[in-house]
């Protein structure tokens, strides 16, 4: 009987245009509802509600479980971004909000301070797998050049708003258990979402990314998407070096150091030593940020910028908030703060996304130019608030959010993937910092107030909580230029980061160019 020839198979692109830009769209829906969802897990809130815990149910006991989502979030991020690396991103986005969902169903149940310690640690993880899942999500894509600002956009944004986002729900709250699951329909929106992603990204065989003899062809991807064959539109593929992979697994151990030092500070530790254990953990952050062998250029701005973000961003939004709320002051509450946090997420976005259009030479000059602008809205957060005057806010904020973002994009540009992943790893320990700092000095200008025995200790504790801001800015502030400062020095002090001279080979007179080229070292063939 004949048999017919086996014919080659060769990589074919079915539906070649439309199936990548629907995962494209898909990406950027999920990077606007999951980094939010991701970042709101991290406001401890449930002091908002205490009027609502059982008579029985210690406070201190669900304050300090409660805050339990933050310090195992930055430990999972970076052995996240080590998984997300091996397993790509569509499947650990999957892990990560279908364990956001699963805390979010269960929070309806929980009764006593384990409960709540064991939900927030899911939370905390899976806000730790959805991070370096929605980077990585973005940087594959054709179009990351428009994906990343907007990943960048939308984390300065969560960061700025991410407070204010966690207490809106907790408005007309009847149960405290709503403090377990804020967003459970955005949750699962998310969730539909990572499912659809999960499956375009197994049809098109890993994201749109064509296989021949198993080595990515990058350019195919490219082609297929529209992007005329860049290699750069087509997003970074490689597989992760055992180098990258033992960096972003040292991470962890200064971040589990911190998340240590962080519980312990809610055992009645003395405000000086709140204050030390947060100076640790910023020069920890900073020192591994100088110190990190990193994969090409770029990586010690991008650490550096990480940890300024992450240490005064939200800690100091939080504070604002929580100075606005109403209570303290007369500030313009929670309905008041929907205007600033709007505008400034649409400003974080916008802004992200015109640094991301620039040429690469005109990026690299606004990492400086973001973090100024950071530290103006530390200026104005001085100036400004407390105010009755709920649109005033929008200079602070928008000033935070814009000016974060514009540094995170700036920063990403040079970098590779892996790179931008150890930055990311460097930027909640530093979040945690600031709220270490903020919460010492805060405990400072309080105890100051508690042993003064004063009649209207009430107005002298809202005065203590707007010094308390006050100082933060204050500080925050000065470290955030001392960063710039030493970034800067360090930037020039790095191999190759001056502009090399062109080397221009010129003839002798009496030679060939034949002969100057192989005077000079050179070949025909290397020509």
């Amino acid at each position: 009987m004949a048999v017919p020839p086996i014919q080659a198979r060769t990589a074919v692109a079915v539906r070649g245009v439309r199936v990548p830009l629907l995962l494209d769209i898909v990406v950027g829906l999920l990077v606007a509802v999951a980094l939010p969802l991701a970042i709101v897990a991290i406001p401890n809130t449930i002091s908002v509600v205490a009027a609502l815990l059982p008579p029985d149910a210690s406070q201190v006991a669900m304050m300090r479980a409660h805050g339990l989502a933050l310090p195992v979030m930055l430990l999972a991020v970076p052995l996240a971004a080590v998984a997300v690396r091996r397993f790509r991103a569509a499947p650990v986005l999957v892990a990560g909000l279908t364990l956001l969902a699963a805390a979010d169903a269960a929070g309806g149940y929980a009764g006593s301070p384990v409960m709540v310690g064991v939900l927030r640690v899911l939370h905390g993880i899976g806000a730790g797998l959805l991070l370096p899942a929605t980077l990585v999500a973005a940087w594959e894509r054709p179009r990351r050049r428009f994906l990343l600002p907007l990943w960048a956009g939308m984390l300065a944004a969560s960061l700025a708003g991410a407070q204010a986002l966690a207490l809106w729900p907790l408005a007309r709250a009847t149960s405290w258990q709503v403090t377990l699951q804020p967003y459970p329909l955005l949750t699962g929106v998310a969730l539909a979402l990572a499912a659809v992603y999960l499956v375009l990204w197994i049809v098109t065989s890993g994201g749109g990314v064509h296989v021949h003899g198993g080595v990515d062809s990058v350019a195919g991807v490219a082609g297929v998407a529209g992007v005329a064959g860049d290699p750069r539109d087509a997003g970074d593929v490689e597989r992760p070096s055992a180098a990258e992979r033992g960096r972003l697994t040292l991470a962890a151990v200064p971040a589990a150091g911190i998340a240590v030092l962080a519980v312990g500070t809610t055992f009645d530790w003395p405000p000086v030593l709140v204050i030390a254990a947060a100076a640790v953990a910023v020069v920890a952050m900073l020192g591994l940020g100088a110190v990190a062998a990193f994969d090409g250029p770029g990586g010690r701005a991008l650490a550096f910028t990480n940890v300024a973000v992450g240490l005064v961003v939200l800690p100091t939004a939080a504070q604002t908030t929580y100075v606005e709320m109403g209570g303290v002051r007369g500030g313009p509450g929670l309905s008041g703060l929907w205007l600033p946090f709007t505008v400034a997420a649409a400003i974080a976005v916008v802004a992200a996304c015109v640094v991301g259009a620039a040429g690469e030479q005109k990026a690299g000059k606004l990492v400086g130019a973001g973090l100024v602008a950071v530290v103006a809205g530390l200026c104005a957060i001085r100036l400004i608030a407390p105010t009755p005057d709920g649109p005033l806010l929008v200079v602070p904020f928008a000033l935070l959010a814009g000016g974060s973002a514009v540094a995170l994009v700036a920063a990403l540009r040079p970098v590779r993937i892996g790179t931008a992943l150890l930055g990311l790893s460097l930027c909640f320990p530093a979040v945690l910092a600031g709220f270490l700092l903020g919460t010492g000095i805060q405990l400072t200008h309080l105890r100051e107030i508690a042993q003064s025995g004063d009649p209207t200790k009430p107005e002298l504790v809202a005065q203590a909580f707007v010094d308390a801001l006050w100082m933060w800015a204050l500080v925050g502030g000065f470290a955030v230029v001392g960063i710039i400062v030493v970034a800067s020095w360090l930037g020039r002090r790095e191999p190759g980061s001056s502009r090399r001279e062109a080397q221009v080979l010129i003839p002798s007179p009496t030679l060939s160019p034949e002969e100057a080229g192989t005077e000079s070292g050179e070949t025909p063939s290397d020509r």
